[in-house]
């Protein structure tokens, strides 16, 4: 800063800056135009400074102050610091904004000024980009353009943050002053940051003012701007974009446009220069339609070309607000082609029904509904004329085409909206629905539909509502009521026959439809509480449907009960005013409870419960309806009354009586005794009525019967017992409460039940259902096994009777009893006549001789071998005893048979008897002992066959298993022997490389997982553990970095998938001596770590099955044992617990071919 006296040339200045804090690349005073030069921030003369770090605002008046500083944060550091001021207006306050950037993040403050004369700074918006920034300038208020490094120009609106267009500026070929940022001319004494900005620095070549910004090129200046809203608009027009120009100017007009030059002046007046322009482009538009319409071709090809142009027409004229340029100009020039016009008649629709569209002249109104009913499209018709004000169009014309064309809608509104007529089109369907009502005959679909318009028609009349939308004119509405009631009190149509009954009107809509006319007439009289007026006219309808419908026999019983059902419902209103004779409620009493008539009698009972719900009772002597309700078999009527008085053990009664809902009996006496709110008297009086009731409870369900029992009096259960006299009912009783399979949801163990129930449950199952006793058993818990017993033996139940005795404990009289019963069944076989049922008894021989060969199997693992012994020879010798006859004169029929069953039993007590001893048991026999072992060689064969097999199996079972072991066991030794290779070649605690630490012997520890340490530092970080007087390590960075799941040092337990890691220690590479080995063991025994445990595990499910060794153990025990037993694919039983039994061991072998003799 210079400051001149008079002859003296002097010179003062004032360091603003210093270089010493950072190079400042760009300064940016605030600049004010001439229309603020009165802002109150001018007065403080601010400056902004972009230095390489951050930047600074200072104000140079009234005294040099900084106001506010801003580092950058982290950005490149080759992008350029940017810097730029305008006035925008913020919550209607015009104050600088600065904008600034470097890279791409844009950062706008806001400045201003309070009350006490401070200047604030505020953040706004950030702006982010996806590009680096060389220049930042300011068009106006809302739209900034910046360029970026590759020198695209980019336009953007700062509000919305919107980029609205991207342009090339390469061929501009931009002045950039990076010579000066490197000062070339002085040597390029500035420091390395200044000099990497400079590389994209044009600073001086880029200027704005006036909206224009100037770009200085190495051979001229380009000067770009924004176009006006004019000349954005004539561009599209001169591109022949007519639609997208319509578009825009539409975007101008609501202010939502971007970038926006050219339009000043207020909202209104905008909009009206906006709109003139828009009505030139229609017309263009409009003609141009027209012109390119073609001229030959399928009708399909001009109805598309009007459908993708006429519309636009239609929507901007109706957004414009100009249905005068519409239905004249445009209607005009348009119907100048035919298709056109009907595309232009069709766009009005979608707006006319959605009440956009109200008024339009009567040609237009005219030509919409003759186009639409010339296409046959008489419904959109009637959609549109109930929208549209038709007083200008022929009245009787329109009425005359909805009626041919069953528009009652249409018709209805154009009576009520063009003449304010109410009953004219109540009598136009009165007198269609009428007569086929009258004559008894069904009404055709069309006859309900009118029927139904008519009800909902009658309906909006009296609630002031007018059809099908809209209201009435409140002026009219008490006028419309009175005209609609009079009409329909009636006593004789305009046109009255003699024949005609009186009041035709109530009488058809009774008949039509009377719960629905009831509805109507219900909904009315709610609005006319406080009207005298309509008081009377309720008496008075209320009146005439009484005798309308009392007096006539034709009305069904429903059609009576609704009409009762709604006086009752009017009359116990609190502000009621109707007056009902109580005798009608008696003779409809009379009527629904008629005992001559039984039919509709459900629909009698539910017409007389509806009456009495809404509050009819009130009508009737209770007691009278109760003697009627019952004497008529109305159960749902007594309930309701029987409710009331709390005579709820009388409601079982009704539920039993009624054949439609007695199986409902037992939810309404659960609710009872389970629902608080009841006394204990009225439960206590429903369980007594109950218990009289048991045998039909539990002939009806003896499931429901039980739980009920259960849930609620299980210590009364003998009681129960003790009323149900049939057995049979008794029997169903006790297992559906015994046998958890019949589905009843009780806790057994809470009954609490005496043994003698059970056994009595268990005689009646033998009575009724002998075959299902020994799975009833299997069940059961609480009973006595002696009792039980008992019995069993009464009814000769044998297999029971086994089943218990082996419970008991009684194994040799369980078998006893078994076989007796096969004896019994072979001696029925062996005198058998041929013509038997052969099968039959063959099946009965193999399934008794199948129990007690499971029985002897189940039993036989807790027995000695004489016990043993007791058990199979007496079943072997029963089943050989027929074929000792076969020598006889008579033999018996299945020789073959037998024996395949022999052979049976033999192959099922090897597992269990020795075979010697079977052999010599059969030699020692008297009859096989004096050389007659003809009848037996077959059996002996095939046992001496069967032994070999197995023994064959065995050994070829024994080789198979020793060398998989074997192999499994040189693959284990092999993955536990191999070399560990190290990740580094450093200590992974102290980090020094191993090879250079000569000045120590310290052994070296590589784990499995190829961390490598010295002993030292492992013992340093306590890695060690001292089991057995070993040393065992641990990888100092695993068990740290998995504490949760640290490896077990134990390295034998193997089986829980932890071990210890392997360890190899190595000494230190020092020159080795002869008594110092290079490399020796830390452990004398292989331990596995993690990896090779996986790998081992891998092996394991590739041979899926039961151990190895624990095959070779059963069958080295089973080779040493005297009581071996070569295995046999027949045995079976939980008593053979051997691993060949298991599902998982088969072995698929061709057994060896049977020799027959």
């Amino acid at each position: 800063m210079k400051r001149r006296v008079m002859g003296v040339r002097t010179c003062e200045s004032r360091c603003l800056f210093s270089g010493s804090k950072g190079e400042v690349c760009c300064i940016e005073p605030l600049h004010s135009k001439p229309e603020l030069k009165d802002h109150p921030i001018t007065q403080f003369s601010l400056l902004a400074m972009a230095s390489l770090t951050k930047i600074l605002v200072i104000g140079l008046k009234p005294s040099l102050k900084v106001w506010m500083t801003f580092p950058y944060g982290r950005m490149d550091p080759s992008s350029v610091p940017l810097l730029a001021w305008h006035f925008v207006a913020v919550h209607n306050y015009v104050n600088p904004m600065l904008a600034f950037c470097r890279g791409d993040v844009v950062h706008f403050l806001l400045v201003k000024r309070d009350e006490s004369g401070a200047i604030h700074v505020t953040k706004q918006k950030h702006l982010h980009l996806y590009y680096d920034l060389i220049n930042f300038t300011w068009i106006n208020s809302r739209t900034v353009v910046l360029l970026d490094s590759v020198e695209k120009l980019h336009v953007i609106d700062r509000q919305t943050q919107e980029e609205l267009e991207t342009v090339e500026i390469s061929e501009v070929q931009l002045v950039y002053n990076s010579s000066h940022f490197k000062s070339l001319a002085t040597g390029g004494n500035v420091s390395q940051a200044l000099a990497l900005v400079g590389e994209k620095a044009c600073y001086q070549s880029i200027s704005s003012y006036g909206g224009q910004i100037f770009y200085l090129g190495t051979k001229s200046v380009y000067v770009m701007m924004l176009r006006s809203w004019r000349e954005r608009v004539d561009h599209l027009l001169k591109q022949d974009c007519l639609t997208e120009a319509l578009a825009l100017a539409w975007s101008f007009h609501e202010g939502k446009a971007k970038a926006v030059v050219g339009l000043s002046g207020d909202a209104s007046k905008r909009k009206a220069v906006v709109a003139d322009r828009m009505v030139e482009i229609l017309f263009h538009y409009a003609d141009r339609a027209l012109k390119k319409c073609p001229d030959q071709g399928k009708i399909q090809v001009m109805e598309q070309h009007f459908q993708d142009m006429v519309p636009v027409i239609v929507d901007y004229c109706l957004l414009l607000e100009r249905k005068d340029l519409l239905f004249s100009q445009m209607y005009d020039k348009l119907s100048e082609n035919s298709v056109a016009k009907g595309v232009f008649l069709e766009c009005l629709e979608p707006y006319i029904l959605s009440d956009k569209l109200v008024g339009m002249t009567p040609q237009v109104m005219k030509d919409l509904i003759v186009h639409f009913q010339d296409k046959k499209l008489m419904e959109n018709v009637e959609a549109l004329i109930v929208h549209m004000d038709i007083t200008s169009l022929d009245i009787q014309q329109v009425v005359l085409m909805c009626w041919e064309n069953r528009l009652y809608d249409a018709m209805i509104y154009v009576y009520n909206r063009g003449m304010n007529e109410f009953i004219s089109p109540m009598e136009k369907l009165f007198r269609v629905i009428s007569p086929p009502l009258n004559a008894g005959r069904t009404l055709t679909d069309e006859q309900v539909v009118m029927g139904n318009k008519l009800l909902v028609y009658i309906s909006c009349c009296l609630a002031g509502r007018a059809y099908p939308l809209g209201d009435i004119p409140e002026d009219l509405v008490p006028l419309v009521k009175n005209q609609v009631f009079e009409f329909l009190i009636r006593l004789h149509s305009a046109e009255a026959s003699p024949e005609e009954e009186i009041y035709p009107y109530v009488r058809t809509l009774l008949h039509f439809d009377t719960r629905e006319f009831l509805n109507v007439l219900a909904l009315t009289f709610e609005d006319f509480k406080n009207d005298k007026q309509a008081v009377e006219y309720q008496q008075r309808i209320v009146d005439i449907l009484l005798k309308v419908m009392v007096e006539n026999s034709d009305f069904t019983p429903s059609q009576v009960g609704c009409l009762f059902t709604f006086l009752a419902r009017q009359l116990a209103k609190p502000d009621n005013t109707l007056f009902v004779n109580r005798t009608l409620f008696d003779q409809v009493l009379e009527f629904l409870c008629s005992p001559d008539d039984d039919s509709r009698h459900s629909e009698r009972q539910q017409v007389l419960l509806e009456l009495l719900q809404a509050g009819g009772i009130v009508q009737f002597e209770e007691s009278r309806l109760i003697r009627m309700a019952e004497k008529a078999e109305f159960y749902q009527i007594c309930e309701f009354m029987y409710e009331r008085e709390h005579q709820y053990d009388k409601i079982i009664d009704c539920y039993l009586r009624d054949p439609l809902r007695e199986e409902e009996v037992f939810n309404y006496i659960h609710n009872i005794l389970s629902i608080p709110g009841h006394s204990a008297e009225e439960k206590q009086s429903v369980w007594q009525k109950a218990m009289d009731h048991i045998e039909e409870l539990v002939s009806l369900k003896p499931c429901k019967a039980a739980e009920l029992v259960a849930t609620h009096f299980s210590e009364q259960i003998e009681i129960v017992i003790k009323k149900l006299q049939n057995q049979v009912l008794l029997f169903k009783f006790l297992r559906s409460l015994l046998d958890p399979r019949e589905g009843i949801h009780v806790n057994q163990e809470s009954l609490q039940m005496p043994p003698s129930v059970t056994e009595q449950f268990i005689e009646l199952l033998c009575q009724f259902d002998p075959n299902q006793v020994i799975e009833t058993l299997q069940i059961l818990e609480c009973y006595r096994l002696e009792e039980t017993i008992q019995i069993t033996q009464k009814y000769q139940l044998h297999e029971v009777t086994a089943y218990l005795l082996e419970k008991k404990g009684d194994i040799h009289g369980a078998f006893l009893i078994m076989l007796k019963r096969l004896q019994s069944k072979l001696q029925e076989i062996t005198h058998q006549h041929e013509k038997a049922k052969e099968d039959l008894s063959l099946k009965d021989v193999e399934d008794t001789m199948v129990e007690t060969i499971a029985l002897c199997q189940r039993n036989s693992h807790n027995l000695n071998q004489q016990q043993r012994e007791a058990l199979w020879f007496p079943l072997l010798e029963a089943m050989m005893a027929p074929q000792k006859l076969s020598g006889s004169a008579a033999p018996h029929l299945h020789p073959e048979a037998l024996r395949s069953l022999t052979m049976q039993v033999l192959n099922s007590m090897a597992a269990f008897i020795a075979l010697p001893s079977i052999l010599q048991r059969i030699l020692q026999d008297p009859v096989y002992g004096k050389g007659k072992l003809g009848e037996i060689q077959g059996l002996i064969l095939g046992m001496l066959d069967t032994f070999n097999y197995e023994q064959t199996l065995l050994e070829t079972t024994t080789s198979l298993l020793n060398q998989d072991l074997h192999w499994s066991l040189c693959n284990l030794r092999a993955s536990v022997t191999r070399g560990l290779n190290p990740k580094q070649d450093y200590c992974s605690i102290c980090l020094q490389q191993y090879k250079r630490r000569q000045e120590m012997a310290d052994e070296i520890i590589v784990f499995s997982c190829g961390h490598l340490y010295h002993s030292f530092c492992l013992q340093n970080k306590e890695c060690t553990i001292e089991t057995e007087g070993r040393t065992r390590w641990t990888c100092y960075k695993c068990s740290s970095s998995n504490k949760a799941g640290k490896l077990s040092e134990n390295s034998s337990e193997i089986k829980k998938g932890k071990t210890a890691p392997s360890q190899v220690k190595m000494s230190p590479p020092c020159p080795p001596s002869k008594g110092d080995p290079a490399v020796k063991k830390a452990a004398s025994e292989p331990v596995l770590d993690p990896q090779q445990i996986q790998a081992f595990d891998q092996l394991c499910r590739l041979y899926r099955g039961s151990s190895r060794l624990a095959l070779l153990t059963e069958l080295s025990q089973n080779r040493s044992s005297d009581s071996y037993r070569p295995f046999s694919g027949s045995q079976s039983g939980p008593a053979f617990n051997s691993i060949f039994q298991n599902e998982n061991f088969q072995l698929q072998l061709i057994p060896p071919p049977v020799t027959e003799d």
